[in-house]
């Protein structure tokens, strides 16, 4: 994955880009750094059920640099077809946690608008219970994983430089 994003960084047309549209380089950055906090981030905010999650992302620019295509691409990763299932789950989850018995749920938004204030309190217990979970665990993976690859890249160059 680090050398694809290499390859992808140092194109002409990605130059073109940026000088296109006056975008600031440091939202761009992709090292290690920069692609986990985007990672963490980005998969924070799309299991939160709310509108204008890319909205959100680009607001975290004010707090923190991260690469913000990545981020907004994470985003994306809560769609129309699977935004009913994750806050299914996460409402699931909720219940549990609280110890509610959970509705029978029909997937319509018509259901989802007359039975919101019922389940708004599992639904986001549940939510910043997998957010919590699996945003520092993608963060701590890709982590451990970027700096794994570099190793080895390293420990390869050196046995090559060695022979």
């Amino acid at each position: 994955m680090r050398k694809i994003f290499k390859t992808h960084a140092t194109s002409q047309r990605f130059e073109q880009f940026i000088q296109k549209y006056h975008i600031q380089r440091e939202y761009l950055f992709i090292n290690r750094k920069m692609v986990t906090r985007a990672l963490f981030i980005g998969i924070f905010i799309a299991l939160i059920p709310m509108p204008f999650q890319m909205a959100a992302v680009v607001g975290m620019i004010f707090f923190v640099k991260f690469n913000v295509p990545l981020a907004l691409l994470m985003v994306w990763l809560s769609n129309p077809l699977t935004m009913p299932f994750m806050y299914y789950i996460e409402y699931i989850t909720g219940c549990y946690l609280l110890g509610i018995e959970p509705q029978s749920v029909v997937f319509s938004l018509e259901w989802f608008e007359s039975h919101f204030s019922k389940i708004f309190l599992p639904l986001y217990v549940g939510t910043l219970f997998y957010a919590a979970i699996i945003a520092p665990l993608l963060y701590f993976s890709v982590d451990r994983l970027w700096i794994y690859s570099v190793r080895q890249e390293r420990k390869k160059n050196r046995l090559k430089s060695s022979l």
